[in-house]
């Protein structure tokens, strides 16, 4: 080996597999001068002993090893599972040879080696190759970490028994082809579900889309999930592929299925039983072959008999049905969401952990949760910011139990009016009383859902367009002293 030394990364262990013993060592010792811990072995069962007991992030093999073909324990690694924490398969192996040819080169590189080195070694080649070999398993790393944390936060949290049941039936369906078709309210987690299901599926390893048919307007849905050819219409400057198209050979999640426009039922239906669609201006038919997961918080089978949703797309969809549970279903799981939204919620915002006080997760238990795990979520993500080191009862907003602003109406979770000053409403009448009464805790439960029209509507029992009646006739301006209003 000459004298020059290329920098490299020191510390990982490294494994050297040659029947030469005069190899092993010449190559032992340029490794540890750079730090390295280095492990030896001379032959296919030795090295798979090393394996058994050590981590290493590099392997260097010899072709010839006596009797045995370092090809062989290369195909053997590469199909292999996991060992642990790591995966075998993915370790770099860097194949050498005193006696290399391009059909044993050829043959390394379709089995997956990171390099190929011939003999005599040269030392600043090995710390070369070596270094670049700890890049690509660092990098690896990085990749799993980062899946890890994905596969986190969109990890199904709770212990309640309605959640045990939502696992076992998730286990069941996932590794199938079946179709799944989840229901429940808003906020409750649909999406968690359905990223569940993909993820212990057999097509786990292919690409997860979400389409929210709700977000999609009606003339736009087709070319979304179909694509569309150039100058198909207006605005169509190139060709573009649908998102059926980019599933392919993964699963495509549909969210708010009941919100899709009847035309594009149809278009969907025909994929469902068929695996063909054309792109919208196109005439050529397409195939795909990816899973189907719809998810709704609306009542499929009533909008089935109003006409509002094709029957027999229905039923295509709603193989397997999967309920999503409210959050009032699983009140004992809200302390470790807490835990789990209050750790998410200080790293995003670059603070340090704050511990919440038992009374806090008592309060919490007891609200009745119309917005479900979402509304939990950002109520969190509130106190996170606006409290001091601990989060204490004072920083939970009122109607959760905290400080109420001098002269409002108290109310407990459910709103009815339990305090009154009854003197300032001396000489009025009961019409007169029961407006400004209903009046003041409207503009409460609007301040409770930050203007939310829905969300307050459906705290307060009413539709909607009731609500909206309400505000017109008493006098309450569309989103006074928020900055407007939505829906």
């Amino acid at each position: 080996m000459s004298d020059e030394v290329a920098p490299a990364s020191a510390g990982e262990p490294i494994l050297i597999v040659d029947d030469e013993k005069n190899i092993r060592r010449t190559v032992r010792m340029v490794l540890e001068g750079e730090g390295h811990t280095v492990h030896e072995a001379g032959s296919i069962a030795e090295a798979d002993a090393v394996l058994a007991r050590e981590a290493v992030d590099v392997i260097l093999l010899d072709v010839k090893l006596g009797e045995d073909n370092g090809l062989d324990l290369l195909r053997s690694l590469k199909t292999r599972g996991e060992d642990g924490s790591s995966r075998l398969s993915e370790i770099p192996v860097v194949m050498i040879s005193g006696h290399a040819t391009i059909e044993d080169a050829v043959a390394a590189t379709r089995l997956g080696a990171f390099d190929f080195m011939e003999k005599p070694l040269d030392r600043n080649r090995v710390m070369v190759t070596v270094r670049n070999a700890l890049d690509r398993r660092r990098m690896w790393r990085e990749v799993h970490d980062l899946r890890r944390a994905v596969d986190a936060r969109w990890e199904l949290l709770g212990g309640t028994p309605v959640m045990a049941e939502l696992r076992r039936q998730i286990a069941k369906v996932a590794p199938t082809r079946s179709r799944v078709l989840i229901t429940g309210e808003s906020g409750t987690g649909k999406e968690l579900i359905a990223r569940a299901i993909h993820r212990n599926s057999a097509v786990s390893a292919g690409t997860f889309v979400k389409v929210n048919c709700a977000a999609i307007p009606p003339e736009l849905i087709e070319s979304e999930l179909f694509g569309h050819e150039r100058g198909a219409f207006t605005g169509a400057v190139a060709k573009k592929r649908g998102l059926f198209e980019v599933a392919d050979g993964g699963t495509i999640f549909l969210d708010e299925i009941g919100d899709m426009a009847l035309s594009a039922q149809a278009k969907v239906l025909r994929v469902l039983q068929t695996g063909e669609f054309t792109r919208v201006g196109g005439e050529k038919s397409l195939r795909t072959d990816c899973r189907v997961v719809a998810a709704t918080n609306r009542d499929l089978e009533q909008m089935v008999k109003e006409g509002t949703f094709r029957e027999d797309l229905y039923f295509r969809l709603n193989v397997v049905p999967i309920r999503s549970p409210d959050l009032k279903e699983r009140a004992d799981d809200i302390p470790l969401l807490v835990e789990s939204f209050v750790r998410e919620c200080c790293d995003e915002n670059g603070l340090g952990y704050k511990p919440v006080d038992e009374p806090v997760l008592e309060r919490l238990k007891q609200y009745e949760w119309p917005g479900n795990v979402r509304e939990l979520r950002n109520v969190v993500e509130r106190l996170v910011i606006m409290s001091d080191e601990v989060i204490r009862e004072k920083d939970l907003p009122p109607y959760l139990g905290g400080p109420r602003p001098p002269g409002s109406l108290k109310t407990g979770n459910t709103g009815p009016v339990t305090a009154i000053d009854l003197g300032r409403y001396a000489g009025k009448s009961l019409r007169e009383f029961r407006e400004e009464v209903e009046s003041e805790f409207i503009r409460i439960r609007l301040a409770e859902f930050d203007w939310n029209i829905s969300r307050t509507a459906q705290a307060l029992g009413i539709e909607r367009t009731n609500l909206h009646k309400k505000l017109r006739a008493l006098g309450i301006h569309r989103g006074e002293g928020q900055g407007g209003d939505h829906e």
